[in-house]
């Protein structure tokens, strides 16, 4: 599909066959509004009911988040739908209780949380920075830190500890990650929960740097001939990273603009 066509004209396919369709969306930034402290992020009640309405009517319906798939599941607050957590490392099943995670992650779960430990200083604790832990990524953010300017200088020089330990580091909007390195990412994710399942179009949307490669796998996936189409959607927000516009097929505006587009794939 070629760049920057109508919403209207990106959806037709999925709205022709909603059966055979996934819909899959990232959570903090697309869903839920970006809030300054993110344990209080949460999907505002109008758009819970339009993601409803589309899990009733599609084929497979996913949220796709940097969290655990069980936090993710919190803030969207619907067990029906599937979830791939922790930047694809984790699946958990529409109405599932039990979190499937990448073998090749839980391999390297222990040394990421033991550098993690280590890296922790009094000064990131001085700093504001939050820490979390992710099942195998260890993350740093410093939103809402008193100085952020100085929190991510800290977190740079622990960036820089894990590259040398020989961890992998990935940047996001105002948080680090520190990874395994084994090849991970949200596109890695998507691919293991689309297999076996009986759907020929599907639909990612998101707001970040780590959306990008879910735009990617899809449309490979699409030339590998394994789905018919592909349709991106980026989300514009005062803080939209570069080459997201750019990759997208079609733009919303923030969280509002995503909630019209889950009320335009079920609208008659």
């Amino acid at each position: 599909m070629s760049a920057q066509v109508t919403l209207a004209e990106a959806l037709q396919p999925l709205r022709a066959e909603p059966a055979r369709a996934a819909v899959l969306l990232d959570v903090d930034g697309t869903l839920a509004p970006i809030v300054r402290h993110a344990d209080d992020a949460q999907v505002p009640e109008p758009t819970r009911a339009q993601l409803i309405a589309v899990a009733r009517r599609y084929g497979l319906v996913g949220c796709v988040s940097g969290r655990e798939a069980t936090v993710a599941r919190r803030i969207v607050s619907l067990g029906s739908i599937a979830y791939v957590g922790s930047h694809g490392a984790e699946l958990l099943a529409p109405g599932g209780t039990r979190v499937q995670l990448d073998p090749e992650v839980e391999q390297w779960a222990d040394r990421v949380r033991r550098f993690a430990d280590g890296a922790w200083t009094d000064q990131l604790h001085r700093l504001r920075v939050r820490r979390e832990d992710k099942r195998g990524i260890a993350a740093f953010h410093w939103r809402g830190a008193p100085d952020e300017d100085a929190a991510q200088r800290a977190i740079c020089a622990v960036g820089d500890q894990a590259e040398q330990a020989g961890l992998f580091t990935h940047w996001g909007r105002k948080v680090l990650e520190v990874r395994p390195p084994v090849p991970l990412d949200k596109g890695r994710g998507i691919e293991r929960l689309l297999e076996e399942r009986a759907v020929h179009r599907a639909l990612y949307v998101g707001d970040d740097l780590t959306d990008l490669d879910a735009f990617e796998r899809l449309r490979a996936l699409v030339e590998d001939g394994r789905l018919e189409g592909a349709v991106c959607i980026g989300v514009r927000s005062d803080e939209t990273p570069p080459g997201l516009e750019e990759a997208a097929d079609a733009l919303v505006e923030g969280p509002l603009g995503v909630r019209g587009l889950l009320r335009a794939l079920v609208d008659a």
